[in-house]
């Protein structure tokens, strides 16, 4: 499986982990390191990108149906926790192969029903390290995710630190695709 590419056109992308938003120049080189929840990770001589969905056709070559991550939102006949836990699932840390849920990101999910029948969302999640510029690119994609639920409001997504993450908080299935158990 073909796994470096070039870029046919200078596209944004975000360095990681501090989280800037860059461009990466036209011919750049780039290795595929992860391709999970829309985006892909890449690694090149300046270091780690997370590249978004809209721009991955510039990876000259680049198979774009390996990019996961797409909950058929507008297909939910109704709304239920349930489907935010689920739109939440196709959320990665672009340097980490496993879904922020099962990662053990994800603190707490409010859920408020509105005088008109729809959903308020806040959650609160945490990051595997204080310092990751990622945090606030990972929780917007979370927000967008669960915004797009039938019958959303409006969400938000805080990042908290209390408790501290800690490797412990991985599910099962998490530990399983980490090769932890």
């Amino acid at each position: 499986m073909k796994s470096d590419y070039a870029l046919t056109r200078a596209i944004p992308a975000t360095l990681i982990p501090a989280g800037d938003s860059v461009t990466l120049a036209e011919g750049t080189h780039a290795h595929v390191m992860q391709t999970l929840g829309g985006s892909v990770t890449v690694r090149t001589d300046k270091g780690l990108f997370r590249i978004n969905r809209e721009h991955a056709d510039a990876l000259s070559g680049f198979d774009l149906t390996k990019l996961g991550g797409e909950v058929a939102m507008g297909d939910a006949a109704e709304f239920s926790e349930a489907a935010v836990w689920a739109a939440m699932k196709t959320c990665f840390d672009p340097e980490i192969p496993v879904n922020i849920v099962d990662l053990g990101l994800i603190y707490d999910l409010s859920v408020e029903s509105t005088a008109t029948g729809g959903h308020v969302l806040e959650v609160k999640m945490t990051l595997t390290a204080p310092g990751c510029g990622m945090g606030p690119v990972i929780a917007e994609d979370a927000r967008q995710k669960i915004s797009a639920l039938p019958t959303v409001e409006s969400a938000k997504v805080h990042i908290v630190w209390d408790p501290i993450w800690t490797p412990q908080m991985i599910s099962p299935a998490g530990r399983q695709a980490l090769g932890l158990e």
